[in-house]
């Protein structure tokens, strides 16, 4: 197999020669297959940024480069400057698509076009701007429009199965269009998203790994890539990857709610894990405490009294405190040395794990006969609360398939599952909330 030669891309972009789509591609394309294509395109956005006089061709390369390390804002603040050509009005459209604006997103896609961009991509990007505003047939007719230049289009075929699946068809019909999008171009990011979202709805979470990471290799990376992949890794307890996804969004957009969000909480739940040494020790120390005393040479004094307190196990010497036993009849201070010693032979110590004093016992909560009304309500399927992923694939693992299940949970009932966390919890209160419900003990 012959290498592919390393792209310069510091000199691509300081440098005096042509920057076009061509070259564009070049840079992605090593962003995605070459570690040090970061640090490089990093190194020339920072000398670009420096420069106190840019001429607009400049404007161009920097406003360019911004975008593909997700920085839209600043991305549309250095294209205003650039040169107006074809290039830079197609990025400034894209900027403009990834901040939510739309309508401005298609009038510079048209823009491009007519300056000389090409017309299948501005078309297929225009039209996902117009599927992501809702005007799913502004979109259909935007790409029927093209005739037959969408056949040899990726972007087409990918803005095609964007429109399909918004309008609720068939998944083969979708897959279809996909399939020939890849055909096309193998690592498409719009379409490899659309396969991954859905392989995730039908279950297959492997596939649809494998689809949202190959996407991930074209660069700005998709936020809704990252988010989901993200949720995958947490399924699989790999909170460290989970969190690396979420910090990539954070990374371009600093304020990103379900971002910051779900990365307290994966940030929360890889804190809980135990490791596999953590997991050995706690496991020995169980031993530990559960081997009987009467397995140790002690003095027929110090049996006789730990006998008298119901004491058997070392667990039950490491929860009695020094004070206790003293107050036992007839223990002095050589027994009491006697059952340190014992004790510190297998690394324990009185009151090492004392009990917390005991409180009375609270019963259960009165749970009062619902309403006719609330019992309709309680036979619903969990679905009907539109529950988010997450938080529906853990009341998934509870076992919890009716409102009626879900209400009869507390919120730490619900806390004790992984990747449930205090926002998934605030999510179905306030569904509960809208129907008039509670969880139990709220």
């Amino acid at each position: 197999m012959v290498a592919t030669a390393r792209v310069d891309i510091r000199d691509l972009i300081t440098g005096s020669g042509p920057f076009g789509p061509t070259e564009v591609r070049a840079v992605v394309e090593a962003l995605g297959a070459d570690a040090a294509a970061h640090r490089d395109l990093r190194a020339a956005v920072r000398d670009l940024e420096a420069t106190s006089e840019r001429s607009p061709a400049a404007s161009v390369k920097l406003g360019v480069c911004q975008r593909l390390l997700g920085r839209a804002r600043d991305a549309l603040d250095t294209l205003k400057s650039a040169d107006g050509g074809a290039l830079a009005l197609f990025h400034q459209a894209l900027a403009h698509a990834a901040e939510g604006a739309h309508d401005k997103a298609c009038e510079l896609f048209e823009s491009a076009r007519k300056a000389g961009y090409d017309a299948a991509t501005c078309v297929a990007h225009a039209a996902d701007s117009l599927r992501a505003a809702g005007r799913l047939d502004d979109a259909t007719k935007a790409l029927d429009g093209l005739g037959g230049q969408t056949e040899g289009s990726a972007d087409c075929w990918a803005a095609r199965a964007g429109v399909l699946a918004d309008n609720g068809r068939p998944p083969e019909e979708i897959v279809a269009c996909l399939e020939k999008s890849l055909a096309i171009d193998p690592g498409h990011p719009g379409a490899l998203f659309l396969m991954g979202v859905i392989s995730d709805r039908v279950g297959n979470e492997d596939e649809a790994m494998g689809f949202y990471e190959r996407s991930l290799s074209r660069y700005p990376a998709s936020v809704g890539a990252l988010i989901n992949l993200g949720i995958l890794y947490e399924d699989r307890d790999d909170f460290a990857r989970a969190q690396r996804c979420y910090r990539r969004v954070l990374e371009a957009y600093p304020d990103h709610p379900r971002a910051r969000l779900f990365l307290r909480d994966s940030s929360a739940s890889g804190d809980l894990q135990l490791d596999e040494q953590q997991l050995k020790q706690q496991t020995r120390l169980d031993h530990v405490l559960s081997l009987p005393v009467s397995d140790f040479e002690l003095s027929v004094r110090s049996r006789n009294c730990l006998a008298k307190m119901g004491i058997q196990t070392l667990g039950d010497l490491a929860r009695t405190t020094e004070e206790e036993i003293l107050a036992s009849k007839n223990f002095g201070e050589t027994s009491l040395i006697e059952i340190k010693d014992m004790l510190a032979s297998k690394g324990l110590s009185l009151g090492q794990i004392a009990a917390q004093a005991a409180t009375a016992e609270v019963g259960e909560p009165e749970v009062l006969e619902p309403s006719a009304d609330e019992q309709e309500t309680h036979t619903l399927p969990i679905t009907d609360l539109n529950l988010s992923v997450r938080a529906r694939k853990c009341t998934t693992k509870l076992g919890i398939t009716t409102i009626g299940d879900l209400v009869r949970r507390t919120a730490e009932d619900l806390l004790e599952c992984k990747n449930f966390g205090v926002t998934s919890l605030n999510e179905v209160r306030e569904k509960l909330s809208d129907r008039g419900l509670k969880l139990r003990g709220d």
